[in-house]
């Protein structure tokens, strides 16, 4: 008991002279024992290393999960060393939402078995970033992790023990000048040298961690690089999971989209025939010059089921000054000195016109055309 009281006045004294030290060096009233240059730019770059990286990793947890309460939920796993359950991402729970909602429609409406696609597709879709987020999480934000908590919580310790010896260091040199006899001054010079190694020690064990950045650096580097792999991994998996499902759904507009919009015409009282005023049964020959575009198969497909325009005004006849080449199949080739019925409709591009050719009907350009009275 005794020996503990001795050593709690003694920790007592021995805080209350370092802050009495580190008071008045704030004041200017004490010289203040100056590192090397050296260890002052490791002090930095050291700094500069932590704040940075906790930057990133906050950021990047916001990346790879924005719901607050699930990244907190996430944490106290972490903190009590329990697996993270694993969640269903928001692209798969929409694709359920889909497929339930096709179930209720119909699955063999046109309506239904595109939702059942489209649903399924959104699941692959969420399949893959839960992917990327296990293996970002793993080898991205782990290393962080690892340094922060680890390596970081090491260099912040071992630096304050040395802010504590240059203090015992200050203190003795104020000793020592303070010292009046040539007892007081011995003493007062042994204390000095005692508290000069324990600085020396102190630093050189501070200096060798602080050069420990440049490994950090490495490591970091190697765990960025493998992020970037598998955000470029998921992307590419994302982006052919969309092809393919465009794909699937071109194959499908023509018989499902046709189908369709004949219901939608025959309930609201407008004929799917041949009249020059429904966009939805524009043919337009495609040239050879012209092949068709798979990535285009669903903006065509959807040109196709356009909402029937007003009635056309100002209908006259145009001759054909140059041979055209439609483009999909929204236009109508054209062949040079031919004659042709033009329109236009409410809110058409003035530089294109709607062109007929017996039953064929398309987009034209005004600048192929002579206009006739």
């Amino acid at each position: 008991m005794d020996f503990n009281v001795k050593k709690l006045a003694s920790d007592a004294g021995v805080f209350f002279t370092r802050a009495v030290q580190y008071t008045e060096e704030k004041l200017g009233q004490a010289e203040k024992t100056e590192l090397d240059a050296h260890l002052e730019n490791l002090i930095a770059r050291a700094d500069c290393t932590k704040n940075w990286t906790e930057k990133i990793f906050r950021q990047t947890e916001v990346l790879l999960q924005p719901n607050p309460s699930a990244r907190i939920e996430e944490f106290f796993y972490e903190k009590l060393d329990r697996k993270i359950p694993s969640r269903t991402t928001n692209a798969e729970l929409l694709g359920q939402y889909m497929q339930d909602a096709a179930k209720e429609f119909g699955p063999g409406t046109p309506y239904g078995s595109t939702l059942i696609t489209v649903g399924e597709f959104q699941k692959r879709l969420g399949g893959a970033e839960r992917d990327f987020l296990h293996t970002s999480a793993i080898n991205f934000l782990t290393p962080l992790r690892n340094f922060l908590e680890g390596d970081w919580k090491t260099i912040s310790k071992e630096r304050r023990l040395l802010e504590n010896r240059r203090l015992d260091l200050d203190v003795c040199k104020a000793r020592l000048k303070k010292a009046k006899s040539a007892e007081a001054k011995a003493a007062a010079e042994h204390e000095l040298r005692v508290a000069q190694t324990e600085f020396d020690r102190q630093a050189e064990v501070t200096r060798l961690l602080l050069e420990g950045i440049s490994s950090t650096h490495v490591n970091h580097l190697r765990c960025l690089h493998e992020f970037v792999e598998a955000q470029a991994a998921y992307y590419v998996q994302c982006h052919k999971h969309m092809q393919d499902l465009q794909k699937e759904l071109s194959s499908a507009n023509g018989d499902t989209f046709p189908n369709a919009f004949a219901v939608n015409a025959s309930t609201s009282g407008v004929s799917t025939g041949s009249s020059p005023h429904s966009i939805a049964t524009l043919p337009g020959p495609s040239s050879p010059s012209h092949p068709p575009n798979p990535s285009n198969a669903l903006e065509s497909s959807t040109l196709k089921i356009e909402e029937v325009k007003p009635p056309a005004t100002g209908t006259r006849k145009a001759k054909v000054l140059y041979d055209y080449d439609a483009a999909d199949s929204s236009e109508l080739s054209l062949l040079s000195d031919e004659l042709i019925t033009v329109y236009t409709v409410p809110g058409m591009d003035p530089d294109w016109l709607i062109g007929e050719r017996g039953n064929q009907k398309g987009k034209v350009p005004v600048t192929y055309l002579e206009l006739l009275s």
